[in-house]
């Protein structure tokens, strides 16, 4: 087994932790950055199309100016940006390693890590930071036939369901952009909803988009109502009329995503009963385990709609300066 020595492990190498090794660079701490796909794997995995609702200054960390052709950026502008962020700053990042346990304690950690050969692999730290970001675990339907490869988490793009019987689930953004690119990719297009309308939070320029494609029946919408099987050729939906059986391709499941639980639980990260937010030092973002710090979305818990890249990025500088002080 590979073993390696650092001063902090940031597990995480998207947005925020990127900012968190850059200002621990700026002090002097060694700092090597492991994420399970690529860099800024989330920001990946949007969907092609996607512009950004923000401007490119609050989306630039480390001092380093972001351009777009548009007045907001798009997804392809900043994987290149961060791309040149990462390359500027020498950034030492392990792609494509999943980090499955930490050990030890506080000044003697070590992240146990798995790399896409099924390799083992060790990182001796002194610090660890969790910037896991939320992305990668959606929330599932938890409905027969889910495991279903026609079942999608993760929208890119509409060509490949060109003429195909779609269902998205969801109302908020990413299903009302789904339904709509997919629409106006030649799909036909049904949603379905728990709720009495779409989320009031949807873009201001999406959410009269889809409310009039609903509206003029263009995309059928079943409110108030469920998924509750998926069969090869269908879908059973629960309605406020009974149960319906509808024709069906692929199912959009885009019902939400959340932050990993589990592995926060398991390194003693205490979360609150209600919200699922971490306890931490608002100062310095350390976690109630010792020598754990906590960065970017994963600090919000279930309110993922409170910390975004805007904002996440400045929680680098101050846990950088805490670990900087506790290392001199």
């Amino acid at each position: 087994m590979d073993s390696f020595d650092t001063d902090v492990v940031v597990v995480g190498a998207g947005p925020t932790g990127l900012a968190c090794g850059i200002e621990l660079g700026k002090n002097g701490v060694r700092a090597t950055l492991i994420d399970k796909g690529c860099v800024v794997n989330s920001l990946y995995n949007y969907p092609t199309n996607l512009v950004f609702f923000t401007t490119p200054e609050l989306l630039e960390i480390g001092d380093i100016p972001m351009t777009s052709l548009n007045e907001k950026p798009n997804r392809t502008e900043a994987l290149k940006y961060y791309r040149r962020v990462a390359d500027h700053y020498k950034l030492n990042i392990q792609q494509y390693q999943r980090v499955e346990k930490i050990t030890g304690g506080d000044g003697d950690f070590t992240a146990i890590t798995r790399d896409q050969y099924g390799a083992e692999r060790q990182y001796r730290a002194k610090k660890v930071i969790l910037s896991t970001g939320y992305y990668d675990l959606p929330n599932y339907l938890n409905v027969p036939g889910e495991e279903l490869p026609k079942v999608i988490h993760y929208y890119r793009e509409p060509h490949p369901y060109f003429d195909m019987d779609i269902l998205v689930a969801g109302a908020k953004n990413s299903a009302a952009l789904a339904a709509l690119e997919l629409w106006w990719g030649g799909a036909r297009v049904t949603m379905v909803h728990r709720g009495t309308e779409i989320h009031r939070h949807v873009k201001y320029w999406i959410k009269p988009n889809i409310e009039n494609r609903i509206k003029n029946g263009e995309i059928p919408m079943y409110f108030e109502s469920s998924v509750i099987e998926i069969l090869p050729n269908s879908v059973r939906l629960q309605t406020p009329k009974g149960e319906v059986t509808i024709k069906n391709d692929f199912v959009f499941a885009m019902t939400g995503y959340h932050p990993d639980f589990e592995f926060l639980a398991a390194h003693g990260i205490t979360l609150d009963p209600e919200t699922r937010k971490p306890r931490t030092n608002p100062e310095t973002f350390e976690s109630e385990t010792p020598g754990i710090y906590l960065a970017g979305v994963i600090v919000a818990g279930e309110h993922t709609n409170e910390i975004f890249i805007e904002n996440g990025r400045f929680h680098g500088k101050a846990i950088a300066a805490a670990i900087a002080k506790r290392l001199r």
